[in-house]
């Protein structure tokens, strides 16, 4: 990731960002523009909490992941283009600053105007950034003939098809704009999520919003691996943010896309995934290993004596079968069984209280996966599970989204989808 440029104003910032969407955006904007600016420089925090809002590549994808999720889905409302120009510029200022651990508009004292509203909504102050990662990408829906990005739309942002078993949620589903927040402290990131929505009043609506806790995926060698609801070892094989040479050919998308203003970035599917964790709870471990295909205790695949032991789908026990059954997650949801595919995973646990029809907990996996074309990876290796994954007995996906995610911003002057704008 490109280092950050040394202590720009936020003035300069701000109108950098909007600048691409002329004289038009900033008058858009009005009040609430001139009051988003002041000149100071950004405050400090601690060394190491801190993750750039500039690079080649969005943070948040990449980057070993945090222990908490604030996700929301919005939807525009407006048909004035330059107010959803100047909606993605507000939030790009904004994603610097609270990445940095300062209060959104800045400590200057335009913020804090007494006759006003605040320009943080200010749960956070004298928090520490905690590693916030602020990542935003633009579902299908956005695509249409409102702002006139039709034949911007890249091929491989389709809507995911029907898989089997979804029983999903439209109240949990879609969206025109994806916002992943994720830091170290859940105070944060619901703070990044909460002023975002603030910030798109008059432009855009949230559709659905989900908090997650606990990671679900290693996604770095400094990490260890972490459990789900189930109890399992997950994302043992995943792609980590060392193996740059996967991440070239799984995560980011290539210099040869349909849509050059997409090269560099990624596509994000997210999948609500309830477990139905009572009855998870009363089968055998036994049944649970063979539905996993790995040992509960120390995440070794079944066969195996540790956790990274090579998986072998070969091997056939003394009466001929195959060690790890044939419906076991681990072996079809390996790159072996399709076709050498892989995705990099960065899901959440979560929990929404009781479902009031059932009695039974609403709690489960926040699936998040990163890819550079998920027609071609997610969805083939989906529909492989769909089909004939063992685990299919205990869960239920309720929610579902796809979102083309942009590649990073350059610096100051950059924001949020400028290149799909401005090409």
């Amino acid at each position: 990731m490109a280092g950050e440029p040394a202590s720009p104003s936020r003035r300069r910032f701000l109108g950098g960002a909007l600048g691409v969407a002329g004289a038009g955006a900033a008058g858009a904007a009005g009040f609430g523009v001139s009051r988003m600016v002041d000149d100071e420089e950004p405050a400090s925090t601690a060394a190491g909490s801190q993750v750039s809002l500039y690079g080649t590549h969005q943070a948040g994808i990449a980057t070993p992941a945090q222990d908490r999720l604030a996700f929301a889905a919005f939807d525009v409302t407006t048909t004035d283009v330059t107010a959803l120009q100047t909606m993605l510029g507000l939030w790009a200022a904004a994603a610097h600053q609270m990445s940095t651990g300062e209060p959104v508009g800045g400590t200057g004292s335009a913020n804090s105007n007494p006759a006003a509203p605040p320009l943080d909504t200010g749960e956070a102050f004298d928090l520490d950034p905690a590693n916030l990662t602020v990542t935003v990408g633009f579902g299908p829906s956005l695509f249409d003939d409102r702002f006139g990005l039709e034949n911007r739309r890249p091929a491989a942002l389709a809507d995911l098809p029907a898989f089997p078993g979804d029983t999903l949620d439209a109240n949990r589903s879609g969206g025109d704009i994806g916002v992943q927040a994720c830091s170290n402290d859940p105070q944060v990131a619901f703070h990044a999520i909460r002023n975002f929505a603030r910030m798109a009043r008059g432009t855009a609506v949230m559709r659905w919003t989900q908090l997650g806790f606990g990671r679900t995926s290693t996604t770095s060698k400094t990490e260890s691996t972490p459990r789900n609801l189930m109890g399992f070892k997950d994302g043992t094989n995943n792609i980590l943010a060392e193996n740059t040479a996967d991440l070239d050919d799984y995560v980011w998308v290539g210099p040869d896309t349909d849509q050059p203003w997409m090269a560099g970035g990624s596509y994000l599917v997210a999948r609500r995934i309830r477990m139905l964790i009572e009855s998870w709870d009363t089968d055998f471990l036994s049944d649970q290993e063979a539905v996993f295909g790995r040992t509960k205790n120390t995440g070794a695949p079944l066969g195996g004596t540790a956790e990274f032991d090579t998986v072998d789908l070969d091997a056939k026990d003394a009466d001929g079968g195959p060690v790890i059954p044939a419906t076991a997650h681990i072996r079809l949801a390996a790159p072996a069984t399709n076709g050498g595919m892989k995705i990099l995973r960065r899901g959440y646990s979560y929990t929404d209280g009781i479902d009031a029809d059932t009695g039974l907990l609403d709690a489960g996996l926040f699936f998040i996966c990163y890819q550079a074309d998920p027609t071609k990876q997610f969805v083939p290796i989906q529909q492989r599970l769909g089909h004939g994954d063992a685990l299919n007995e205990y869960i239920r996906h309720t929610g579902s989204a796809v979102f083309a995610v942009p590649p990073g911003l350059s610096g100051p002057g950059d924001w949020f989808g400028k290149k799909l704008f401005s090409t």
